[in-house]
């Protein structure tokens, strides 16, 4: 393969071009570091694009504009087209949650006068990763009154941070020392600093845990037991930033895989007149599988293809609906593994993704024997690849890593079950599912470019 660093042959007009996109992005992560989060700033953003809430709508026609929340944790965004709706929808699929910890029902604990954290962690992470770094608490919580309260708290200059603590090495031989990497932290030892403030009451005895429930009480207005309706998340404190001395990269959390969703809105607002029905559907759990009533292993496809459909057909049935989900092409839109420097060894290099060679394509995912996985058909790979080279979109070939080395997962087998002609397509990352994951700023531009000229289709 021809393929070679994009930086090579960038004009210094083009570079401005990806470092101004660039600087949008980092702002945008920057609010938005969990699902819900995301999922605000972008419906505030939909509606600034001239998008409506489906729900406000009767009927639909071409050229509308609409846009679906669900559950304030996935949300998609639709363009009626020319075409009838029949004949399929151009759809680019990511998700918006990230590996994390989340806090346990009963968090807090009292350890030999501090006030501890209980958390539970959520998606694959490498626990020891989350130790002894600053960390910021993210999330909803509901009052026995009803009241929604939203919290983040360690973001701000002057906020607190919180962390996870780790052991000296000058003691860590035996509780440590003999451990497997998996192990080195373990899940119950994922407990956050949250206090070491005594009341001053000698009837109490958790006096820690005490004064931090009274200091929640009359801060935010919350009872040890509002944390049962509560979904608070844990996650790095501090933002996106420029990486190397030529800035060209770009480190962070959350980019797995918001990084997907954020050029796939950026494109959906260029798109005028489509031919085809065009969408945009950002998804949840999908580092946990994919379950959950928000997650796409729920019905929800079903359910908003559905709706659309009945508002735009006077005969709707479902077969309809099975037609409609058939003739559809989709973008699994997940960032893949980029080679690491470091640790070449587990990629086959014949086959692997590489910083600043575009949009990494990957035909199936999973791990050996292709296990788990979906895999893209010749004759959808070859309508990709015409209309990106037609359109001179920078993109790349990229495998996970070696047969039986190991693998990852994407929504593609989901959208598959539906007969939605799909492959995966999105920015090859160093460290993904790290606290601190590395991408390319041409790749981010190149990503927003491809799924511009893919919605065209």
């Amino acid at each position: 393969m021809t393929k070679e660093n994009l930086w090579k042959n960038y004009s210094e007009e083009k570079k401005l071009k990806v470092f101004e996109f660039a600087e949008g992005y980092k702002k945008y992560l920057d609010l938005a570091k969990t699902e819900r989060e995301f999922v605000v700033v972008t419906e505030k953003e939909l509606k600034e694009n001239g998008f409506i809430d489906i729900n406000a709508k009767e009927t639909l026609k071409e050229g509308d504009k609409v846009y679906f929340n669900n559950r304030d944790k996935n949300i998609i965004a639709i363009i009626i087209g020319k075409e009838d709706i029949k004949n399929g929808i151009n759809m680019v699929v990511s998700h918006l949650d990230s590996p994390r910890l989340d806090l346990k029902p009963n968090p807090i604990k009292e350890v030999e006068e501090f006030a501890l954290l209980n958390t539970h962690y959520y998606g694959g992470i490498k626990k020891y990763q989350w130790a002894s770094t600053p960390l910021a608490l993210h999330g909803v919580i509901y009052l026995k009154d009803g009241k929604k309260v939203t919290l983040s708290i360690g973001e701000k200059e002057k906020e607190p941070v919180f962390c996870v603590p780790d052991i000296l090495p000058h003691l860590a031989h035996k509780v440590q020392g003999e451990r497997e990497t998996a192990e080195v932290i373990k899940g119950e030892e994922l407990k956050l600093l949250f206090g070491n403030t005594p009341v001053k009451n000698k009837d109490i005895d958790e006096k820690v845990k005490q004064w931090v429930l009274n200091k929640l009480k009359e801060k935010y207005g919350i009872e040890e037991d509002d944390f049962f309706t509560a979904e608070l998340e844990i996650v790095p404190a501090g933002k996106l930033r420029d990486v190397g001395l030529d800035e060209t990269m770009i480190g962070g959390y959350g980019q797995d895989d918001r990084i997907c969703a954020y050029t796939s809105l950026k494109a959906l607002y260029e798109v005028k007149n489509p031919k085809k029905t065009v969408m945009v559907y950002l998804t949840d759990k999908e580092e946990i599988g994919s379950e959950g009533s928000t997650g796409l292993k729920s019905t929800l496809p079903e359910y908003i293809v559905g709706k659309i459909l009945s508002m735009t057909e006077k005969n709707y049935n479902d077969q309809i609906l099975r037609e409609t989900l058939w003739n559809s092409k989709a973008l699994s839109s997940d960032v893949t593994a980029a080679i690491n420097p470091v640790f070449s060894s587990v990629h086959d290099l014949d086959n692997v993704a590489r910083l600043s060679y575009g949009i990494a394509f990957a035909k199936y995912t999973g791990s050996g024997g292709k296990f788990g996985s979906s895999d893209a058909d010749a004759e959808f790979i070859q309508e990709v690849r015409k209309v990106f080279e037609k359109n001179a979109i920078e993109y790349q070939i990229g495998g996970f890593s070696k047969v039986d080395e190991g693998g990852g997962g994407t929504v593609a087998k989901f959208l598959a079950y539906y007969g939605i002609r799909t492959i995966d397509a999105g920015p090859a990352l160093i460290s993904m599912h790290s606290l601190f994951e590395i991408s390319s700023k041409a790749d981010l531009y190149e990503t927003y470019k491809a799924y511009k000229v893919f919605f065209e289709i």
